[in-house]
């Protein structure tokens, strides 16, 4: 083992959230998959991993998580198919500190399973690209790419068509009003517009957009409903629903701005603030 080995298995590795800054659908394929456009922008807030390299070739999460099971877990299933994809002899043991909601849109296995590929390309001694580790991240879903990337992004296709965005880097209050939604029952709602007309970045910036998802999550989960309400009137600018989730974000001026606000949430809801970056923190853990 080298020391950059070394160094790499005692580091915590940084996990962070993104926020869909908009969604929309525009057409869907043949094959049932939705044409979409989205910008994506990391927070400097998340889970983070750490990654024990074994011998044994045995693959293992050691921390016990009651709402994900082990072997459904993306970090999980992120190792092993690295494992298959370069034949490596090695296994690993990895530890996770959760912060990050589930089912709530802003990316939290997505973000473990890509922060898992880069770690384990480096621990175990792979050198495979970035685009390699995108390919294989896509399959696990396809979030997972822009975590491997790690650049604010405008999204097209399914997902899979990055161009890096030079965005501002606000402070954002994100809530998470403790709904799981699932993103399979929101892509199948018959109330779902499906053919929204295709904008430019610059329509983006002249605020011309919205997330196709947003009514229906309303409608169906009113604990949704009731935090864009709150967040929309304490922090007197109109917040927003984040990807397919439930959690609900709004940018402030200054982290003194997102404090305030984060000390009136009401108990029921998990809440966070974190400044937006458009390089992911996991990028400078890379360097």
């Amino acid at each position: 083992m080298n020391t950059l080995d070394s160094k790499a298995q005692e580091e915590w590795w940084p996990a962070p959230a993104k926020l869909n800054l908009f969604l929309h659908i525009t057409g869907q394929r043949s094959n049932g998959y939705h044409e979409l456009q989205t910008i994506f922008q990391f927070v400097e807030y998340g889970d983070t991993l750490r990654f024990n390299r074994r011998t044994d070739g045995a693959i293992h999460r050691v921390t016990k998580l009651a709402q994900i099971p082990e072997n459904q877990d993306l970090v999980v299933r992120a190792a092993k198919l690295l494992q298959k994809f370069s034949n490596t002899p090695y296994g690993v043991d990895i530890s996770i500190k959760k912060r990050l909601p589930t089912g709530g849109g802003i990316g939290g296995g997505s973000s473990d399973a890509a922060t898992t590929l880069h770690a384990l390309n480096i621990i175990w001694d792979l050198s495979l690209s970035i685009n390699e580790l995108a390919e294989i991240g896509r399959s696990l879903g396809a979030d997972v790419p822009v975590f491997i990337h790690g650049f604010a992004a405008w999204a097209e296709g399914v997902g899979e068509k990055l161009t890096p965005i030079e965005l501002p880097e606000p402070w954002f209050v994100v809530i998470a009003p403790g709904t799981h939604v699932s993103t399979q029952e929101l892509f199948a709602a018959p109330e779902l517009t499906r053919d929204s007309q295709p904008i430019t970045i610059r329509d983006y910036f002249e605020g011309h957009t919205e997330n196709v998802f947003e009514k229906i999550v309303r409608a169906r989960y009113p604990s949704v409903d009731q935090a864009l309400i709150w967040l929309s009137d304490i922090s007197k600018s109109q917040a927003k629903m984040t990807g397919t989730g439930s959690c609900v974000f709004v940018p402030v001026a200054s982290e003194q701005d997102a404090e305030k606000i984060f000390n009136n949430v009401p108990s029921e809801w998990q809440c966070f603030y974190a400044k937006g970056c458009n390089k992911s923190p996991l990028l400078s853990q890379l360097r």
